[in-house]
C-alpha cells in the first residue's frame, strides 16, 4: 500500500498525533486566555499592508489570525460559528476546549483509549444540558411586563469583556433599547430582524458621544438651503422616480434649423420633469389641506436624483426632499409603516425620522 501526502507536511502516527493535537489546542488557549473578562488585555494586530487593528474581541482575533494547524483551525471555526449564532462566547469556547484537551493528556498518558474520553465528554454534555434545563429561569421578553433589567445585565456581561467599563455601560442601554424598538412580535408576530438596526459611523465624533435614535437616520440631508430644517407630524412619500434631466439610453442626434427649435426642445424636456414635480406638489396640497391633514407637513425621499429647479420648487412648498436614498432604508420605511406620529429633523450631518 502506498500513502501519498504533501511533501512539506509532518507525518505523525498514534500517540505523537494526539500529543500534537493537544498542544495545538493548548497553544490557542494560551493566546486567547489573556483576553477573557473585563480586565482582559488588548492585542494589536498588524496586517500585511501595515494596517493596525487593536481589539480584545475573540472573534476578531480568530478571524484575523492565520492558523495553519488543522486542529487549531477547527477549534477556531467552531468558536466563530458560535459567535455567528449567539454573538458572544468565542473566547470562552476556545478556553474550554483547550482545558478539556489539557485534562485529556493525563488520561492518555495512563493508556486510556481516546474513544472512552470522547464518550465521557458526551455524557458530561448530556448532564450539563439537563442541569441547565432545571437551572434556567424564565424571563418576560415581550409586552408591558418585560424584564428590562435582565436584558441590560446580559448586554453588560457581553460588552464589558470587549469595551472599557464606562462605554460598555452606555452601549448596553443603547443595545437593549434598539432591539426593543424593532420588536414587532406582539403586533405582527414576526421574529426580530436585527438588520433593522444600523450603525452609522461619524468619523468626526467620539465613542463616548454614541447615542440611539429611535427612528430612521439617513446619512445625507437636503440639498437646498431654503428647505425647512425641522418638520413634525409629517406625511412621508417614498418613491423611485427621477426628478432630473436624463440622457437617452440610445445614441441619438438632433439637428435644428433655428435657435427657436432648440429652445422648444429644451422647454419640452424641462416640462417633462416639471410635470412630475407638480404632481407631487398637488399630492402634498391634497393631503395637507384636507380636514385630516391640517397642521401636517410633507417629506419626499427619492431613490433617484432631484435637480436644482425641482429642489427649488419643493422648497417653495415647504417640502423636505432627499435624493439618492439607499434601497435598504426605503425597505425599512415600509416595515415601519405601521408606526404613527412621524416627525423628522435635519441636523448638521444626518437627517432622521423619529418614530
Amino acid at each position: 500500500m502506498v500513502t501519498v501526502v504533501n511533501s512539506k507536511a509532518d507525518v505523525l502516527k498514534a500517540t505523537a498525533a494526539l500529543t500534537v493535537n493537544c498542544n495545538a489546542a493548548k497553544s490557542l488557549q494560551e493566546i486567547m486566555k489573556s483576553n477573557l473578562g473585563p480586565r482582559g488585555t488588548l492585542k494589536m494586530l498588524v496586517g500585511g499592508a501595515g494596517q493596525i487593528k487593536i481589539t480584545k474581541d475573540g472573534c476578531a482575533l480568530l478571524n484575523e489570525m492565520q492558523i495553519q494547524h488543522p486542529t487549531a483551525c477547527m477549534i477556531a471555526r467552531a468558536a466563530t460559528a458560535q459567535d455567528d449564532m449567539t454573538g458572544d462566547g468565542t473566547t470562552s469556547n476556545v478556553l474550554f476546549i483547550g482545558e478539556l484537551m489539557r485534562l485529556s493528556e493525563q488520561y492518555l498518558s495512563e493508556g486510556l483509549h481516546p474513544r472512552m474520553i470522547v464518550e465521557g465528554f458526551d455524557l458530561a454534555r448530556q448532564e450539563t444540558l439537563k442541569f441547565l434545563e432545571d437551572f434556567k429561569k424564565p424571563v418576560v421578553t415581550r409586552g408591558d411586563a418585560i424584564d428590562r433589567e435582565i436584558l441590560y445585565s446580559v448586554a453588560r456581561t457581553s460588552l464589558k469583556t470587549k469595551l472599557p467599563e464606562d462605554i460598555a455601560l452606555k452601549l448596553s442601554d443603547i443595545c437593549v433599547d434598539s432591539v426593543l424598538c424593532i420588536d414587532r412580535r406582539e403586533i405582527a408576530n414576526e421574529p426580530i430582524d436585527l438588520h433593522m438596526v444600523e450603525i452609522l459611523t461619524m468619523k468626526h465624533k467620539l465613542v463616548s458621544e454614541t447615542r440611539l435614535v429611535q427612528g430612521m437616520v439617513l446619512d445625507h440631508g437636503s440639498r437646498h438651503p431654503d428647505m425647512p430644517e425641522k418638520l413634525e407630524n409629517c406625511y412621508i412619500l417614498t418613491c423611485n422616480v427621477s426628478f432630473e434631466y436624463e440622457k437617452t439610453e440610445v445614441n441619438s442626434g438632433f439637428f435644428y434649423s433655428s435657435a427657436e427649435q432648440r429652445d422648444k426642445l429644451v422647454e419640452s424636456e424641462r416640462a417633462f420633469t416639471d410635470d412630475k414635480v407638480k404632481k407631487v406638489i398637488e399630492l402634498k396640497r391634497r393631503v395637507c389641506d384636507c380636514e385630516e391633514g391640517k397642521g401636517k407637513s410633507f417629506v419626499v425621499i427619492n431613490q433617484k436624483g432631484i435637480d436644482g429647479p425641482s429642489l427649488e420648487a419643493f422648497a417653495k412648498e415647504g417640502i423636505i426632499a432627499l435624493r439618492r436614498a439607499k434601497r435598504r432604508n426605503m425597505e425599512r420605511y415600509i416595515a415601519f409603516s405601521w408606526v404613527g406620529g412621524l416627525s423628522c429633523w435635519l441636523g448638521s450631518s444626518v437627517l432622521g425620522v423619529r418614530l
